[in-house]
């Protein structure tokens, strides 16, 4: 499925797609990104059966010593059995802090530029895929990852998940839905 655009406008349309893929696969894992809560509030609920996933940004991302999925949120997604990450970028982390200092070009930004050839939310699905293997909350079995363009969720893939040590062991086997249209 192509969206014109995309967007928090293809969410439900995402999230739809993502849970009747997952059933018809047999996948009991759902990994998705959410900053404030509301993508992830949105995921819980559907009647799924999917262990769900759901990362944030790390502490400092926007403000140094600040969390930004207010702690009130990240309790009442784990009460209603989210496992909840909070991680460092896979795909920037210290390399932007590098590339922002001394300039120059760094090998795991072009990963990421390269993933975002396919749109933003590529890149965010693999990398929260990533994110949330290295947390430990991932089985190592297939996944249906989500990732968006700004707010909310616009694309879905399906994938075999690895830790950063094995990056190139991920697997992208579907994708549900993506934009066609972005930036």
């Amino acid at each position: 499925m192509y969206f014109e655009k995309p967007g928090k406008v293809n969410t439900q349309a995402t999230l739809e797609a993502a849970f009747q893929r997952a059933r018809e696969l047999g996948i009991k894992e759902v990994v998705l990104p959410s900053t404030s809560g509301e993508t992830a509030d949105a995921a819980l609920t559907f009647d799924s059966g999917c262990r769900i996933a759901v990362v944030t940004y790390h502490c400092g991302f926007r403000k140094p010593f600040e969390k930004v999925m207010p702690d009130a949120v990240r309790d009442d997604l784990q009460k209603r059995g989210a496992l909840v990450v909070s991680a460092t970028h896979a795909l920037s982390g210290v390399e932007r802090s590098l590339a922002k200092k001394h300039g120059g070009i760094y090998p795991v930004l072009l990963i990421a530029d390269t993933l975002r050839l396919f749109g933003q939310g590529t890149k965010v699905a693999v990398e929260i895929s990533i994110m949330a293997a290295d947390a430990g909350v991932l089985s190592g079995a297939d996944v249906v990852a989500l990732g968006g363009t700004g707010k909310g969720v616009d694309t879905a893939l399906v994938l075999r998940p690895a830790n950063q040590s094995d990056l190139f062991d991920m697997r992208i086997r579907e994708v549900i839905c993506k934009p066609r249209n972005f930036g």
